[in-house]
């Protein structure tokens, strides 16, 4: 924990660009400049269509289908169901939120992580289609998921899932959907939760961040990193939350407790506007006793996992099969 304000340097040094990185800023640069100037239904369509950047050794040996699932208003929304041949029965449910600002995205986006996990960790992976802002701002997103959540629940023996064996996990605004779905599993008394996989996330929005308490520079100091710079985040806080009020289900950082969380792998990207709030959220759960394991990639943007050939992107989804094998000794299936 730090004790500063907005102009902390504490984390600075983690903003320099990784060399790795260098050779490939212009070029990513130049392809999001495009991105953000397309009309919302094409911005939306490039990132749907856009193939995902999976690494060489993905495992391509999978089962995967699709499905329709209810929420509470009636609505159905998509889930798409990775499975190994292998798979052996009441397994790990790893339920995953993609990541896209609320805004954008689809399964796509965590496609590397999803095959991964599925094969690597004999897990079924499940993927939500949640729906998005503007047109489903706040609290959509959280309850599209949690629904789906118990609907997996209620529907294990059909999924082939320990219903007490469940990881939530997701990459920026999916690792806030991640980081909410295990406070309002605790709050509402949903059990089954053993472990969260928050990459890159979302923890507060930055109107509310503490900062009295925890070290706040990311957003100054990397407030031009590519992929994700301020005004785009800002951006997509405005689509998802417009009127900025501290809802804990939005910034799950503000919540008076985080004790009683499942343990989190969490994992920082040092040249992101939103590495602060990613180190944040980890010390706070450290302090009330929550098991952490952090992983930080000093001098890489948001998002970096999208150029699969950077050695850090291999370093990045092999953290989160390991770590989901070590919370499994500690939550073995029966």
């Amino acid at each position: 924990m730090a004790s500063s304000t907005s102009g902390g340097s504490k984390y600075s040094h983690l903003s320099k660009m990784d060399p790795a990185f260098t050779p490939l800023q212009k070029e990513c640069d130049g392809n999001f400049k495009v991105l953000w100037s397309l009309p919302m239904n094409e911005f939306r369509a490039a990132w749907k269509n856009t193939p995902p950047a999976l690494p060489q050794d993905v495992p391509l040996d999978l089962d995967i289908t699709h499905q329709m699932v209810p929420v509470r208003d009636g609505t159905k929304v998509e889930i798409r169901v990775y499975k190994s041949k292998k798979v052996p029965s009441n397994a790990l449910l790893f339920l995953v939120a993609h990541g896209g600002g609320w805004v954008v995205g689809s399964h796509d986006i965590e496609e590397g992580m999803n095959r991964y996990v599925a094969a690597k960790n004999n897990a079924i992976v499940v993927s939500v289609d949640y729906r998005m802002a503007p047109e489903f701002p706040y609290p959509y997103a959280i309850n599209d998921c949690f629904d789906v959540l118990q609907w997996c629940k209620a529907n294990a023996r059909s999924l082939g899932i320990d219903p007490e064996r469940i990881i939530v996990g997701g990459g920026s605004a999916g690792g806030n959907i991640a980081a909410v779905l295990s406070q309002k599993a605790r709050d509402d008394g949903v059990s089954g939760i053993t472990g969260q996989v928050l990459n890159i996330p979302v923890t507060c929005h930055p109107k509310h961040f503490p900062t009295k308490k925890y070290e706040y520079g990311s957003y100054e100091q990397n407030k031009d990193a590519p992929v994700i710079d301020v005004p785009r985040m800002t951006w997509f806080w405005d689509q998802y939350l417009p009127n900025a009020e501290p809802e804990i289900y939005a910034s799950p950082l503000l919540a008076k407790s985080l004790k009683g969380l499942p343990p989190a792998i969490v994992q920082v990207a040092g040249l992101d506007p939103l590495r602060d709030e990613g180190l944040a959220y980890a010390d706070a759960m450290k302090e009330a006793g929550v098991h952490v394991t952090l992983k930080v990639y000093p001098g890489l943007p948001h998002g970096f996992y999208m150029f699969p050939h950077l050695e850090a992107s291999t370093q990045y989804l092999q953290s989160v099969v390991d770590w989901i094998n070590e919370n499994q000794q500690i939550h073995p299936m029966i």
